[in-house]
């Protein structure tokens, strides 16, 4: 094999009994009592014999502590296999031009591995042994040990690292002019200094949560998952650094843990960030392998902590300064200062469009420069409680233009403190306040004249409070309960003693007033009666509404009772009259009922009995729906639950005691004009169902339901039938032809579904 052969996996296969073979050859050439081999094996550097393919032939003690291995283990091991992968290049170019002659000696520095698995570093002078041709024989390596001085040298240069970080940090930050920036500068230097993978700055916002402001190496995604967690909140006291040197065996919430790991972060490191006592977030070191931290790690972290607070603190006072002069100077209202003699220092642009001196004009000018004569009193009093540190807040006052003319103002007057809390002059804000005092006038005079319209009025109308106490009433209120009421006392009702319509005691506090304001809702259709001190009573309507002001907060109430008694005396005189209509209509039907019946005995006709008795049938069906409509006492309305009731159980009492007539509705009332028209459509459907929709033995349940939907109502009758197809029957039954001239007289529309179950349905608004 030549030299240009040799590979370090080359020489690691060679054959282990060839190389110690060699190695006894040439063993003979010592004694192992003289002088030499006693040098070689008791010198106190590391001294070792390698063959043309980097085996070792052998090594003396020495060399064999610093590896770590026996002797008698040593030779045939080649001196690229413990060597650090970084390593074995450089060392081995070197070797091969050894061999090859074209050097014969050279020193390389190198990390070799030990038995144990740690590397140690060793300085390695390899020289060549040549026989008198010149032929590479062997190379002898003496190394040394040179770890602490490693070690040593990349100390300093970490030291010089952190040094060169920090001082560039400091640099930027004299730059620097935002909080952004000196994050942005804080996330380089942690990175230098400490030698991590990656880093970030996080800070509290006003909600105490952690926001990014500025990272290198985060993901999008990550900074999303973790950007509010925190191990502190801005009130910890005395927050100290918390590092995770293997982020497997820390202790952290689940959905933090899975980010982090989704991240590639192995290791990490929570810095805070305090500045005067005041936590204002803190910075983060990260590693992407498992990280050792050393014991001056922490203290170079806090150094640059101190660092980056007392900038991030100093750029948000900045902010926050700037941010209140851009605030002063476009308020629109006046914002002045004076010292302690009166004397205006600073002036901005609201008090120059409000009383119309420019900054020039005032500044350095007494403040009665602005006073009205007739109230120069105002301005000693005010400095007096300056000078004793009283605030002045909303005091209304009226002060002088430039021009002469005078404006109403609102003056809010603060002492002004020096940096050893002495005070020195005072802060004014003042505000013009002539719109308000304006608006105030003319809501005075719309108070006067709603308060003349309510008395003008003939409808008892008093208002309340937010808790119901009598705020006002009018005369006609008085006139209707018999008594005055007790403004500021009497709660809920002007009335004395209240019933409900049916003459039970009502409490005042469950009076729709009480309701009214209770539940902060309008209530209508209501009806009370008030009992008067003589004891005569009034039934009246009460119309309750609350009062709110621009916030939507409930601040009274207003209600208006009306008296019904005359409308109560009409609708009895009118209930006498309907009973009367009722009566006469229901004998007709009656008698109409016996007619058709008694004719549909003497009839022979099969065909005859059968309409006879249809016609008897609708004509029931005609009286239980006049039933309900006389009695209601509403003339326009009836209650859609009595209906279906009435229609079905006249139905009922004609079908067998095994037929089921069941029914359900939502709809609470219906219009009188549907009726008629709607009990003789139910009664064919009824009839209908009865006759086909039941099972052979005759049995079975009918439900008849009335539904409220999007577009109206739904009139249904199931059963348990097998339904017919309204095409085929259509110009067969006469009762169909009723139904569908029925449903088109009420504007709806009739359908016949067969599945799942029988079902016949109108439609109508």
């Amino acid at each position: 094999m030549s030299v240009e052969e040799l590979t370090p996996a080359r020489m690691e296969t060679t054959a282990t009994a060839a190389a110690l073979a060699r190695a006894q050859l040439e063993a003979a050439e010592w004694q192992p009592d003289g002088p030499l081999a006693l040098t070689f094996e008791h010198a106190g550097i590391g001294i070792a014999e390698v063959d043309a393919e980097g085996r070792l032939l052998r090594a003396n003690a020495r060399l064999c502590q610093m590896m770590g291995y026996p002797a008698a283990e040593v030779p045939g091991r080649s001196i690229f296999a413990d060597a650090h992968p970084e390593d074995v290049a450089g060392d081995y170019n070197q070797f091969r031009r050894q061999v090859l002659g074209e050097i014969d000696r050279y020193n390389v520095e190198k990390r070799i591995r030990r038995r144990g698995g740690d590397y140690f570093w060793a300085a390695v002078t390899s020289t060549s042994v040549r026989d008198s041709s010149g032929r590479f024989l062997r190379a002898v390596r003496v190394q040394h040990d040179i770890s602490e001085r490693k070690y040593a040298e990349e100390a300093l240069a970490r030291r010089q690292e952190e040094q060169g970080a920090l001082f560039e940090f400091t640099e930027r930050l004299q730059q620097a002019r935002s909080i952004e920036s000196v994050c942005q500068a804080a996330v380089d230097a942690i990175r230098r200094a400490l030698g991590c993978d990656r880093a970030s700055v996080q800070l509290f916002d006003r909600a105490g949560v952690t926001r990014f402001v500025a990272s290198r190496g985060l993901s999008e995604a990550y900074r999303r998952a973790v950007e509010s967690y925190c191990p502190w909140t801005p009130e910890s006291p005395d927050p100290q650094p918390i590092r995770v040197p293997d982020v497997r065996e820390a202790a952290m919430p689940a959905d933090i843990a899975q980010a982090v790991a989704a991240e590639g972060i192995a290791a990490l490191a929570f810095i805070p960030l305090q500045e005067g006592g005041r936590l204002l977030g803190k910075f983060m070191a990260y590693w992407e392998a498992p990280h050792a931290f050393a014991p001056g790690e922490i203290d170079l972290a806090l150094t640059l902590a101190r660092q980056l607070a007392f900038a991030v603190a100093r750029a948000q006072s900045e902010r926050a300064i700037l941010q209140l002069a851009s605030i002063v100077e476009s308020s629109d209202d006046a914002i002045i200062s004076k010292d302690l003699d009166g004397i205006i220092t600073t002036w901005n642009r609201g008090a120059e469009r409000l009383f119309g001196y420019t900054a020039a004009e005032a500044v350095g000018k007494p403040i009665t420069l602005i006073i009205p004569p007739d109230r120069l009193a105002e301005e000693p009093g005010i400095l007096a409680r300056i000078r004793r540190g009283e605030p002045i807040d909303h005091f209304e006052t009226v002060r002088r233009r430039k021009d002469g003319s005078l404006i109403d103002i609102s003056l809010t007057v603060s002492p002004m403190r020096d940096g050893r809390g002495r005070i020195v002059g005072a802060s004014k804000i003042a505000r013009d306040i002539t719109e308000r005092k304006e608006a105030e006038a003319r809501l005075r005079d719309s108070e006067r004249h709603l308060q003349e319209l309510l008395s003008a009025m003939p409808a008892a109308i008093y208002t309340t409070d937010a808790r119901g106490r009598i705020t006002y009433f009018n005369q006609a209120a008085v006139d209707l309960v018999g008594r005055t009421p007790t403004l500021g006392s009497d709660e809920w009702c002007v009335s004395w003693k209240l019933y409900w319509p049916d003459g039970k005691p009502m409490p005042h506090d469950q009076s729709p007033m009480a309701v009214a304001l209770r539940e902060g809702r309008i209530i209508r259709n209501a009806e009370a009666v008030a009992e008067r001190p003589d004891g005569s009573r009034v039934p009246f309507i009460p119309y309750p509404t609350p009062l709110r002001d621009a916030g939507g907060r409930i601040v009274g109430a207003i209600n208006m009772l009306v008296d019904i008694s005359e409308r109560r005396h009409a609708e009895t005189q009118q209930r006498v009259l309907l009973n009367e209509l009722n009566h006469r209509v229901k004998n007709n039907m009656q008698m109409l009922q016996s007619l058709l019946d008694s004719a549909a005995r003497q009839t022979q006709n099969a065909e005859a009995r059968k309409i006879l008795a249809e016609a008897g049938g609708r004509i029931a069906a005609m009286a239980a729906a006049q039933r309900v409509l006389y009695g209601t006492i509403d003339a326009a309305r009836f209650s859609a639950q009595e209906f279906l009731s009435a229609v079905c159980e006249t139905v009922q009492q004609t079908t067998p005691e095994t037929v089921r007539i069941v029914f359900e509705t939502d709809a609470e009332e219906l219009s009188n004009d549907i009726a008629m028209p709607l009990a003789l459509i139910l009664n064919e459907l009824l009839i209908n169902a009865v006759k086909h929709g039941l099972d052979p033995r005759g049995g079975g349940t009918i439900r008849v339901t009335l539904k409220r939907g999007a577009e109206g109502l739904t009139l249904a009758v199931e059963d348990c039938g097998p339904g017919f197809d309204l095409e085929a029957v259509r110009g067969r039954s006469s009762g169909l032809k009723l139904v569908q001239g029925l449903a088109r007289q009420l504007r709806g529309r009739f359908e016949v579904r067969r599945t799942p179950v029988s079902r016949c349905s109108l439609h109508f608004p």
